[in-house]
Formats: C-alpha cells, structure tokens, sequence
C-alpha cells in the first residue's frame, strides 16, 4: 500500500467517524478543531487534515498554518509507523529519528485521543 493512498484513505475513514460516531463529535467539540499533516521530509508525498465538530477537510500538501506535522524520514518509514499506529511504534519512529514532529506536543496527545476513536 503507498503512502498517497494511506493518507487519502485516512481522510475518508475520519470523515466516516465524525458522520456515525458521537464520541469522536465529541472529542472534536472538546479539542475545538485541530489542523495538521504527514509528510515526508523532501515534502515529495504530503497531506493535511482540518478537523472540527462541523467538517473534516482534507487536501494533497503541507500548508504553514498547521498546528501539527508529523514529519516521515521517507514514505517506507511512514508506512511502517502508520500500519501499526501505537504509541509504542511513534515513540520508537522518533527515538530512531524516523519521524519528527513539528508543532506542540500537546496537539500529538490531542489527535492520540481523537485516533482511539476511530
């Protein structure tokens, strides 16, 4: 599976989720919204996700306005981390040096929550 797809296939299944399960409105209303991306560090495969309680937009590039990128080494190593997201395998990606994240952590632990959800 490529990485483009992976990403795309994110968006929908996060707009199915805010469409039939209440507890992920509910986390969005919380949270108030959240912008952010995935990227490869080259930027050759990026994708970002504006996110709140009234819609899920989702576009092909990295504008920088976000307020949380996760930055891949390359797309193999963004594949491998997405596959299996646990925080476990993010932990071990950015102790490696495989992801970078750019932004506030706090916004990481946010969309954790909002990804249990899914």
């Amino acid at each position: 599976m490529t990485l483009k797809f992976m990403l795309w296939l994110l968006a929908v299944m996060l707009k199915r989720a805010r469409r039939r399960k209440a507890r992920f409105r509910e986390q969005l209303e919380q949270i108030d919204g959240l912008d952010w991306g995935i990227a490869t560090e080259d930027l050759s495969i990026a994708r970002y996700y504006r996110m709140n309680h009234r819609a899920i937009d989702s576009a092909a590039g990295l504008p920088v306005d976000l307020d949380l990128e996760l930055r891949f080494q390359d797309a193999d190593s963004a594949v491998k981390v997405l596959r299996r997201p646990s925080p476990t395998t993010f932990r071990n990606a950015l102790m490696e040096g495989r992801l970078r994240v750019v932004g506030d952590s706090r916004d990481l632990d946010r969309l954790q929550r909002l990804l249990k959800h899914l």
